[in-house]
C-alpha cells in the first residue's frame, strides 16, 4: 500500500511526462486516467496513430475524446466515426454538452448537422464517400476517430473501414478504438505499414471485475470456485454433478420406473427476474437471440406482476416517455403497442430489438441508462456499440440461428455481451449469469468464459463503385498497388509466409529423395517416371474399359423384358434366373430388376449385380397372373425354366477381357523398362521405394506453390477481373472512367452496378414516385429468411413489368460476372416493394404494416430502417441522374412521399 506522500509524487511525475493538450484534458474528468489511456493519449500528442484494444467498459473513448481535444487545441479539424447511426447520435450528445453546439456537427444518412464543425460526427460511410468524391470538407482535417474498428470483420460493411484507412491522407492522425482482439499487434503492424508510426495499446484488464455464474432452475451457482489445495479456480463441482445426474436421468428416459425430470429445466423468465432481483443483480441485460422472444419475456413478466419500479419512478418514466414519442401521431402510436410498451416500462421492463420503432429503442436506451428500467430483454444488436452498461448479462442459450443454421456461440460473442456487465465507477463488480438448459454442459460454457481468442479478420474486397472511384483519382496501377495494402492482402501474406517455409523444407526432403534413389547403373529418375508412366496408363485404361462395360451391361439392363431367363455372372446370386420386373426407373439410378432365381427366392437386382452385359438365353411366358408371394408359383415358374432350358450347358460366365496387353503404349512402356540400365539392379526396387517418396513429395510441394501462387497478389487479381467487368460494359476505358463510369462512383450500394445499369437503360424513365420507389426497394432490401417461399405482393402496371426487366438485366449482368470469375451481385428481392409503394401513395402505417413485406406482417423497426435505406439510395439516384430527367425529378418526389410519420422522426435530444 503506498503512503499519500507516494501517490502524492506519482501524480506530480505524471503531470510532468504530459504535454500541455494532455494535462489541460485531463482536468475535463474527476477521474483519474488509466494507464493505458495514458499511454494511447501520450502517443496521439507525440504525432503518432494509435490502435487502442480493450475491453468493452474499459474506457478507451476517452482516448477518442483526447484526439477531438487536441484537434481543437491545434486549430484543426477531428472527425469521429462510428459504425451505425445510434451510436453516431449518441456520441454527437456527448461532445455537445462539453463543447457546445457551434462546434460540433453530426453527418449520417439521416442527419446532416453543422457539417463544417471542427467536430463532426459521422458514419464511417459517411467518411469513406466524402474521400472518394474529393469532398471540401476534409480541408483541415488532423485528426480521425475510428470507433469500433473491430467492424472491418463485417463481411458486408467491414471494406469500408480499410477503405478509410489506405485512402486517409497522410497527415491525419488515427486513433482506432476496438473491442479486445487477439491480434491487435497484426492490426497494428498494418495500420503503421499504411499510415505511418502506430502505438498499439492493448489492456486486458477489466475496470470492474466479472463474475461467471450459472443459473439452475431458481438457484445461482459460482461457475468457478476455487480449489482447497492450489487455490486455482476450477469448475464448480455441483454443476458438474447436476450435469451427470441430467445424463443419467436423460439415458433412463423413457425406461420403465424412471420419470421425465423437470428439475434443472429453465426456469421461466419471470422468474429469472426475481431471483435477479433478490440477488441484487439487476439491472440485467438478458440477451435472447430471438425477437419474438425478447416480446414474449417482457409478457410473462407482465402476466405475472412484476414491477421493479417506485412511484417517484414510474412518475419520471411516464414523463420522459411521453416527451419522447410526444411527435408521433395519435393513430400511429395505437399500431406500435404503446399503452403497453409503456406501461411495462412503467414496471421497470422493456423489449430492445431491431424489430422496434427507433424512437421506442432510444427511449428504452436512455431509461436504462437513468437506472430507471431494470430488465431488458434484448437480441445480440445491443451489444454492438450503444453505451448500455448494467450489473448483470444474462444469456439464456449458448447458440443462435445465424441465417442458415442453429451456430454455438464463439468466445468472441461470448465476451462481446458479457462485456456489458458491471458499470464503471457504480458497480463493484460485473456478472454473467448463463441459464441452464438441457444438455448444458459446464465446461462448454468454462471454456467460452475463459478463452479470449477473438482474430481480427479482413473481409475486404473490391467492389464496381471503388474500382472507377480509385481508377478515376489514381489510374489503374496505383489503384492495383493500394488495394494490394489491404489488411486483407497483409493477413493473406502473413499466411503465405508460413507455407513458404513448408516449401523450403519440403524442397531440402526432395534432395535427400533425390540421392537416397540415385543408381550407379543409370539415371533412376528417368527409370522411376516411366514405371509411373506404366502404372497410370494401365489404371488410366482399367477406367475407361471399366466405364465401357458398365454403360454396355446398363444398356443390356434397359432392353430386358418380362419373362427373359438371363444368368447373373457373380456374387451370392449367380445362376440362372427370370426377369419379373425389368425395374426401370425416372430417377436415374439405372435398372434394378426383379428376378426369381433358379432357387424360388425374388430378388431385386441392381447395375453392380452385372460387371458384365447380359443378354438372355432363353424366353418364357410369365402367367398373367403371376403372384410372387405365393411358393406354388414360384415353384411352377421355376419348373418351367427348368422345361424350357433342358440339359444345355452355357459354360462359365463370360469375364471381362484384359485389354491392356493389346495396348500399343503399354507394350511399348514394357519393352523400354526392360531395356533401361536400371532394370538390372539389385537394388532396384529400394530405389524404387525412394523415388516413390520423392514423386509423393513432389505433387504435396507443387499443390503448396499453387496455394502461395493462389494468395499471392489475391486483391490485384479480384481488382482486375472487377476492371474486366467495368471495360466490356464501358464503365472504363482504359485509364479512363467514362461518363457512365462517373454515374457509378456515385452510387454507394451492394448492387451498385445491376443500380448505374437500370439508370442507363432506361428502365425506371416511365415509373411515377410511387412505382419508383417500389422498384428501386428491391435493390435495399434482403429478407430475414432467404429460402421464404412466398410470392411476395408486387404493384400492378408499370411497376410490374419494371421489377421484371430489373431481374432480366441482373442475369444479364450475373452472365458477365461468371465470364469473370465473379460473383458479386445478388438477385433484387421484390419483398419490400409492395410497402414501399402503398407508404409512398399515402396509406397509414396500420395498413403497411399488416399487408407487410414478403407476404409476413411488417415490424416497424424494419419497416423503418429499410425505409431509410431506401431513402438514401434514392438520394443517390437522384444525384446520380441525369440532370433534368424524369427520374432524377421522381427519385426527389418518392423521397418526400416516403419521408412521413415514424420515418420523418430521427432523434439528437
Amino acid at each position: 500500500m503506498t503512503t499519500p506522500a507516494e501517490r502524492y509524487a506519482a501524480f506530480r511525475q505524471s503531470q510532468a511526462e504530459s504535454g500541455p493538450a494532455l494535462t489541460s484534458f485531463r482536468g475535463l474528468y474527476d477521474f483519474e486516467l488509466d494507464d493505458f489511456q495514458i499511454d494511447a493519449c501520450r502517443a496521439l500528442e507525440a504525432g503518432d496513430g494509435v490502435l487502442v484494444a480493450a475491453p468493452t467498459g474499459s474506457g478507451k473513448t476517452v482516448v477518442g475524446e483526447f484526439a477531438v481535444h487536441l484537434a481543437l487545441a491545434e486549430g484543426r479539424k477531428c472527425f469521429y466515426t462510428t459504425p451505425i447511426k445510434a451510436l453516431s447520435n449518441q456520441k454527437y450528445n456527448d461532445l455537445v454538452r462539453r463543447y457546445g453546439a457551434t462546434k460540433v456537427g453530426l453527418l449520417t444518412g439521416d442527419n446532416s448537422v453543422n457539417g463544417e464543425a471542427p467536430i463532426v460526427v459521422m458514419t464511417t460511410e459517411v467518411l469513406r464517400n466524402m474521400l472518394y468524391a474529393g469532398s471540401g470538407t476534409l480541408a483541415g482535417l488532423g485528426f480521425v476517430v475510428m470507433d469500433e474498428v473491430h467492424y472491418l470483420a463485417d463481411r458486408f460493411r467491414g471494406a469500408v473501414w480499410e477503405e478509410v484507412i489506405i485512402h486517409l491522407p497522410e497527415s491525419v492522425r488515427l486513433a482506432a478504438l476496438s473491442a479486445t482482439v487477439s491480434n491487435a499487434e497484426e492490426f497494428g503492424e498494418w495500420m503503421g505499414e499504411v499510415r505511418g508510426d502506430t502505438s498499439v495499446i492493448v489492456d486486458e484488464h477489466r475496470p470492474v471485475p466479472l463474475w461467471q455464474h450459472m443459473l439452475v432452475g431458481n438457484r445461482i451457482y459460482d461457475l468457478f470456485v476455487t480449489g482447497d489445495e492450489d487455490r486455482r479456480a476450477q469448475i464448480n463441482p455441483n454443476l458438474l454433478r447436476i450435469a451427470r445426474d441430467e445424463e443419467r436421468q436423460a439415458y433412463g428416459r423413457g425406461r420403465r420406473g424412471y420419470p421425465r425430470p423437470r428439475r434443472n429445466g429453465p426456469p421461466d423468465r419471470a422468474a429469472a427476474i426475481e431471483r435477479l432481483d433478490a440477488d441484487a443483480l439487476l439491472p440485467a441485460i438478458t440477451f435472447i437471440f430471438s425477437r419474438a422472444g425478447c416480446d414474449a419475456a417482457v409478457m410473462q413478466c407482465l402476466h405475472d406482476g412484476i414491477r421493479l419500479t417506485t412511484d417517484a419512478e414510474r412518475h419520471e418514466i411516464r414523463q420522459i416517455v411521453d416527451e419522447r414519442t410526444a411527435h408521433l401521431p395519435d393513430e400511429d402510436l395505437a399500431v406500435l403497442g404503446y399503452l403497453e410498451w409503456r406501461d411495462a416500462l412503467e414496471r421497470g421492463l422493456a423489449a430492445h430489438h431491431a424489430g422496434m420503432l427507433p424512437a421506442f429503442k432510444e427511449v428504452v436506451e436512455e431509461l436504462f441508462t437513468r437506472g430507471l428500467v431494470k430488465a431488458v430483454f434484448a437480441t445480440e444488436t445491443l451489444a454492438l456499440g450503444i453505451n448500455m452498461p448494467a450489473r448483470s448479462v444474462v444469456i439464456e442459450k449458448l447458440d443462435k440461428w445465424n441465417g442458415e443454421t442453429h451456430a454455438d456461440l464463439t468466445p468472441g460473442e461470448y465476451t462481446q455481451l458479457t462485456g456489458r456487465a458491471g458499470r464503471r465507477g457504480i458497480d463493484v463488480e460485473g456478472h454473467a449469469v448463463v441459464q441452464w438448459q438441457p444438455g448444458t454442459d459446464p465446461l462448454q460454457v468454462a471454456g467460452l468464459a475463459s478463452t479470449r481468442t477473438y482474430p481480427l479478420r479482413s473481409s475486404f474486397r473490391p467492389s464496381y463503385n471503388m474500382a472507377v472511384n480509385l481508377v478515376g483519382q489514381v489510374g489503374r496501377e496505383r489503384a492495383r498497388t493500394l488495394l494490394e495494402s489491404s489488411f486483407a492482402q497483409f493477413q493473406a501474406d502473413r499466411a503465405v509466409v508460413g507455407i513458404a517455409k513448408q516449401v523450403r523444407r519440403a524442397e531440402e526432403a526432395l534432395e535427400g529423395y533425390r540421392q537416397a534413389m540415385t543408381c550407379h547403373l543409370g539415371d533412376f529418375e528417368e527409370y522411376a517416371a516411366m514405371r509411373r508412366a506404366l502404372s497410370d496408363r494401365e489404371a488410366e485404361l482399367s477406367r475407361q474399359r471399366g466405364a465401357a462395360r458398365r454403360t454396355q451391361a446398363l444398356r443390356s439392363l434397359e432392353a430386358l423384358k418380362p419373362g427373359d431367363i438371363i444368368r447373373i455372372p457373380g456374387g451370392r446370386r449367380a445362376g440362372l434366373a427370370v426377369v419379373l420386373d425389368p425395374g426401370l426407373n425416372s430417377r436415374g439410378e439405372g435398372p434394378s430388376p426383379l428376378v426369381l432365381t433358379i432357387g424360388k427366392q425374388v430378388k431385386k437386382l441392381s447395375p453392380a449385380d452385372f460387371p458384365v452385359p447380359v443378354e438372355p438365353v432363353e424366353r418364357l411366358r410369365i402367367p398373367k397372373n403371376f403372384n410372387a408371394r405365393s411358393p406354388k408359383e414360384r415353384a411352377n415358374l421355376v419348373s418351367s425354366v427348368h422345361a424350357k432350358i433342358g440339359d444345355r450347358d452355357f459354360g462359365k460366365p463370360v469375364r471381362a477381357r484384359d485389354h491392356a496387353a493389346e495396348d500399343e503404349e503399354i507394350t511399348r512402356l514394357r519393352r523400354e523398362i526392360r531395356r533401361h540400365p536400371c532394370h538390372g539392379c539389385d537394388e532396384r526396387e529400394d530405389h524404387a521405394r525412394w523415388a516413390e517418396r520423392y514423386h509423393k513429395l513432389l505433387r504435396e510441394t507443387e499443390g503448396l506453390r499453387r496455394r502461395v501462387e493462389g494468395r499471392s497478389h489475391v486483391i490485384a487479381r479480384t481488382f482486375d477481373k472487377v476492371c474486366g467487368v467495368l471495360d466490356q460494359l464501358g464503365y472504363l476505358d482504359g485509364e479512363s472512367v467514362t461518363t457512365e463510369g462517373r454515374r457509378l462512383a456515385q452510387l454507394y450500394t451492394e448492387l451498385d452496378l445491376l443500380t448505374a445499369e437500370c439508370l442507363r437503360a432506361g428502365l425506371w424513365n416511365d415509373l411515377d414516385p410511387a412505382e419508383l420507389a417500389a422498384c428501386v426497394s428491391s435493390l435495399v432490401f434482403e429478407s430475414r429468411q432467404a429460402d421464404d417461399a412466398r410470392q411476395p405482393r408486387i404493384p400492378a402496371g408499370g411497376a410490374q413489368q419494371t421489377l421484371a426487366d430489373m431481374v432480366r438485366l441482373w442475369g444479364e449482368l450475373e452472365s458477365i460476372e461468371s465470364d469473370h470469375g465473379l460473383s458479386f451481385i445478388r438477385e433484387p428481392d421484390f419483398g419490400f416493394a409492395w410497402a414501399a409503394f402503398r407508404w409512398a401513395r399515402g396509406h397509414t402505417l396500420d395498413s403497411v404494416l399488416r399487408d407487410g413485406a414478403g407476404g409476413a406482417e411488417l415490424a416497424a423497426g424494419d419497416f423503418v430502417r429499410w425505409m431509410k435505406q431506401l431513402l438514401d439510395l434514392l438520394g443517390q439516384i437522384s444525384t446520380a441522374a441525369p440532370a433534368g430527367s424524369k427520374v432524377k425529378q421522381n427519385a426527389s418526389k418518392a423521397m418526400d412521399a416516403l419521408r412521413r410519420g415514424v420515418v420523418a422522426y430521427s432523434s439528437l435530444a
